[in-house]
């Protein structure tokens, strides 16, 4: 008994490995459309925080600090409400996720991602409606909820609806429709800045990627492992047939993951703590290192304070948002470099190449910085080397869009099996929300003290990641789902856990 039940989540199940059907690609499509969303606001949020009117009605201090000829270029933006009207929406989106598991399973990934635009949509209207800094960060309180309980939810729609073989593509969408918000957000902030009320519109605009993954989210079935998951066992099989095609025997998957989900069902009765297990330290390990890596490389605050950066350095307004509009086009562009070759060349290999790229980039700028604007920053930057640092930025971006990028949302949603899925994915989502809250909030005060080393202390966490990819992450592309446990029972260190949980796991199902 105690042998047979742990082969079932290991290494015996059966691979159902689809193709590439019409219905599979519009349905993942559709889904991964939910990165809209987190994509829009990362662009935004920069862009607005530079325009005059937008600071005149909220933040007038920053205005009168930046006007002052001694001010160190550092320090221009270094205020802690400004920073929280930035940070409130990760510290809402942790908050939402560690409560996010229990929703997907409850519900299920596809109303999940609705329940999420909706809230979205809400912080949206709020914010473009914004009398005064209540309203602002009320409105991005909503808009973190949404984003918390969306990015839970796509990714793990993306890894059980896609083919094994095609999985790391298809779940690529998801970084590249927020690569897509992000792009747009930065064109509307360029178009809107012209005007005095361009930040409203900037800011409600949010309301529409909102409901376009809203109402696409309502055309689409859930994923046939969800719909077992709650016992939907009709609609499984109709979501199947949809997935695989009409011509294709659906039975024995659809029987399989009804016995996937009785033993998870099983194991969740004996104990809420099947997490911590000593059998998943490896994947809960990942599910924290990987999401608080991805934040440790920079990307969102080179994201988030792009324009404030670029204005602070010499750029006028209108070319710190042209520069986060290029930005924004380099990293979609290198997304599709990802999706065209994460299931050919693996995880592992695009981590370490994409995070030596960044190391390098994240180097030499710090090195411009240090030399043009002096030790304490007040010298002003040439427009030559401005734009040599815009240049090494999207080399840096590029490295990110291509690695870290997509896949610190790829990874966590396919190392769990059935049983802690969304909890895995929940875990992860939330450290990812806390480590954006915590860097958000103390980027520009470390800019302002640190100055040029701001980028030494990122390139630094660069390199330690790096080496942690090389040293304890597995290759796990074309594995299915449900035989992962299979791959970290041959890793030279993770091998030591899994075969002591089983042990623990077997003793503790025959005691009993």
């Amino acid at each position: 008994m105690a042998v047979g039940a742990f082969s079932v989540d290991s290494s015996s199940p059966r691979s159902f490995d689809g193709n590439i059907t019409l219905s599979v690609l519009i349905t993942c499509i559709v889904a991964a459309s939910s990165g809209l969303i987190f994509g829009y606001d990362i662009g935004i949020t920069g862009g607005v925080t530079t325009m005059k009117p937008f600071l005149e009605k909220f933040f007038p201090s920053i205005l009168r600090k930046s006007s002052r000829a001694e001010t160190n270029v550092y320090c221009v933006y270094d205020n802690q409400l400004f920073t929280l009207f930035t940070s409130s929406l990760h510290l809402a989106g942790f908050i939402s996720s560690l409560s996010a598991a229990r929703v997907t399973t409850a519900l299920g990934r596809r109303n999940t991602m609705i329940f999420g635009g909706c809230i979205f949509f809400a912080g949206g209207a709020i914010n473009g409606a914004a009398q005064n800094i209540f309203m602002l960060i009320l409105g991005r309180i909503l808009l973190g909820f949404g984003v918390g309980f969306t990015n839970q939810a796509t990714p793990l729609y993306l890894s059980e609806m896609a083919p094994t073989r095609w999985r790391g593509a298809f779940n690529t969408g998801f970084q590249f429709f927020i690569g897509i918000g992000v792009v747009a957000a930065n064109c509307i902030n360029y178009s809107t800045a012209r005007v005095p009320w361009g930040w409203r519109m900037s800011l409600g605009l949010a309301t529409v990627p909102a409901i376009i993954m809203t109402i696409g989210a309502f055309l689409i079935p859930d994923t046939p492992s969800s719909l077992v998951e709650r016992d939907h066992i009709d609609e499984a099989r109709n979501a199947l047939r949809k997935v695989r095609g009409s011509t294709v025997d659906v039975e024995p998957e659809l029987q399989q993951l009804i016995k996937l989900s009785q033993l998870s069902k099983a194991m969740e009765k004996e104990s809420v703590r099947t997490i911590v297990e000593e059998q998943y330290r490896p994947q809960l390990v990942m599910a924290f290192v990987i999401p608080l890596s991805q934040q440790l490389t920079g990307i969102n605050i080179v994201a988030f304070y792009a324009p404030n950066l670029f204005q602070s350095v010499s750029f006028g307004n209108d070319s710190a948002l042209l520069s986060a509009i290029i930005l924004g086009l380099v990293n979609l562009a290198s997304i599709l470099v990802s999706t065209a070759v994460v299931d050919r060349f693996g995880r592992r290999f695009l981590f370490i190449a994409g995070g030596l790229q960044m190391l390098l980039c994240m180097l030499a700028v710090a090195i411009v910085l240090a030399v043009e604007s002096g030790v304490h920053g007040t010298e002003n930057i040439s427009k030559g080397n401005t734009i040599l640092v815009l240049v090494l930025l999207c080399f840096y971006a590029a490295g990110f869009g291509w690695s870290w990028g997509p896949l610190c949302w790829l990874i966590p949603s396919e190392i769990f099996p059935l049983k802690i899925r969304s909890t895995g994915q929940s875990i992860a989502v939330a450290v990812q929300f806390f480590t954006v809250f915590v860097l958000s909030q103390t980027f520009l005060t470390m800019l302002c003290h640190f100055k040029f080393g701001a980028f030494l202390f990122y390139a630094s966490w660069i390199a330690v990641i790096t080496i942690f990819v090389i040293l304890f992450l597995p290759e796990t592309k074309g594995i299915p789902l449900d035989s992962m446990n299979a791959t970290w029972s041959k890793h030279w260190y993770w091998r030591r856990f899994i075969v002591k949980g089983q042990l623990s796991q077997d003793n503790h199902l025959m005691n009993s």
